[in-house]
């Protein structure tokens, strides 16, 4: 099945973006404020916004979650344009890319196991495995000294030394599931996603994807990568003891968290007093310059109406 024009957009679609979490847990604050961004600089280009739930990693997903995710969505007014796409069934898509980077030579099974890795720094420039395994991984061949630079709509300029850093990077894993970096090119691509507007964790992932949509041929995105939520203990929320869901029965006050967490003026939120008032407010209000321009504040226990002091 090979990938859409990722140009071939609906009369007057200038900008596309999306809101991708992953099924590991219910949506906390962090990922409340990369949907909340994504979804106001669709928003403010008068673009679609959608929906894709990343659920590529069977062991780590939470049963359920990722149906309070869309639910909580829905609670917060945030509802997306067009039908939310699972990447557990896009397997044909991924294994069509893979299989033109193979043959084009951007990609090569890999026999290394992690200890053979380990033994040299743990960057793959090239193979060293000790023995063939019986499902090699596959990865993706970044040429010797590869740099990327792209513009952030919101840090700026950003260059990434991919082969120092990175080195070859993998395409799917040697257990058979589809590796992230692959699967959200591949997708962003076939979804003709013109802008990604994501948390500032995945900013380092940008380089690599850039390389494999060069290689794949498709359109590159904009991006935008936005401030982290932190707990208590300053790490980001995600991985934090203290990322407790947010309240879909309460919404307010995690939204108007959220809309101080994007660097925006608190009083445009004012007045709001239901979750459609506030998100007409806040799409009005928008100032994407802003962003980062206020420090976002650990968040102790906004799914219990906590905020921040």
């Amino acid at each position: 099945m090979p990938l859409s024009d990722p140009n071939d957009h609906p009369a007057g679609i200038v900008h596309r973006g999306r809101f991708a979490p992953s099924p590991t847990g219910d949506l906390h604050a962090g990922s409340l404020l990369a949907a909340l961004g994504s979804w106001l600089f669709a928003r403010r280009a008068g673009g679609e916004w959608l929906v894709r739930i990343e659920d590529l990693d069977p062991p780590r997903e939470v049963a359920g979650a990722a149906d309070r995710q869309l639910a909580a969505l829905q609670a917060f007014g945030l509802e997306p344009d067009g039908p939310v796409v699972r990447q557990s069934a896009r397997g044909a898509l991924y294994q069509d890319a893979l299989e033109r980077l193979m043959s084009s030579g951007h990609a090569f099974e890999c026999h290394c196991s992690r200890a053979d890795l380990a033994a040299i720094g743990g960057i793959h420039h090239q193979c060293v495995a000790a023995r063939r395994r019986a499902r090699p991984a596959v990865r993706f061949r970044v040429p010797a000294g590869s740099r990327v630079a792209f513009d952030d709509l919101v840090r700026g300029r950003q260059v990434q030394e991919v082969w120092a850093t990175v080195g070859d990077f993998v395409l799917r894993r040697a257990d058979g599931y589809w590796a992230y970096q692959l699967a959200v090119v591949v997708d962003d691509a076939d979804q003709g996603i013109t802008d990604v507007v994501r948390g500032a964790d995945l900013l380092d992932s940008t380089g690599r994807q850039i390389l494999l949509q060069r290689a794949l041929g498709v359109t590159v995105p904009r991006h935008a990568h936005l401030p982290l939520v932190t707990g208590a203990d300053g790490q980001k929320l995600s991985k934090s003891e203290a990322a407790w869901p947010v309240d879909p029965a309460d919404p307010l006050p995690a939204l108007r968290h959220a809309w101080a967490g994007l660097g925006q003026d608190p009083a445009v939120l004012a007045e709001a007093t239901s979750v459609g008032g506030l998100l007409a407010c806040a799409r009005a209000g928008f100032r994407p310059e802003s962003i980062g321009t206020r420090p976002v504040g650990p968040v102790v226990d906004i799914g219990r109406g906590a905020l921040p002091s």
